[in-house]
C-alpha cells in the first residue's frame, strides 16, 4: 500500500521521500485537497511498469483514498475508460 501525503508537506520533506522510495522501497501517492496528484516510485518500479507493455491510459488505478466514499466509482471508470481500479 501507498503512502499518502500532501503535496505541502512533500514539498518540504522532497529529500526524504526520495531516500524512503529508493532506499526503503516505499511508494508515496501525494495529494492534494485529499486527491491524488502523482505516486513517487523508484525507478525499479518504473522500468518494470514501463515493460509490462501495456499503454499509460490503461493503468490507471484508483486507490481509494483514506477510506473516503468513492459513489459512482465504476460509472466514473466506464466513462473515463479506465481499464482497472482497485478498492
Amino acid at each position: 500500500m501507498a503512502h499518502e501525503i500532501p503535496v505541502t508537506r512533500a514539498r518540504a520533506e522532497l529529500a526524504d521521500l526520495i531516500n524512503r522510495v529508493v532506499y526503503g522501497g516505499e511508494r508515496v501517492v501525494v495529494t492534494r485537497h485529499g486527491k491524488a496528484l502523482v505516486a513517487l516510485v523508484s525507478a525499479a518500479d518504473l522500468a518494470r511498469l514501463e515493460e509490462s507493455g501495456e499503454p499509460a491510459g490503461e493503468q490507471v488505478i484508483d486507490v481509494g483514498l483514506m477510506g473516503r466514499e468513492r459513489a459512482g466509482g465504476a460509472a466514473r471508470a466506464a466513462r473515463s475508460g479506465v481499464a482497472a481500479e482497485h478498492h
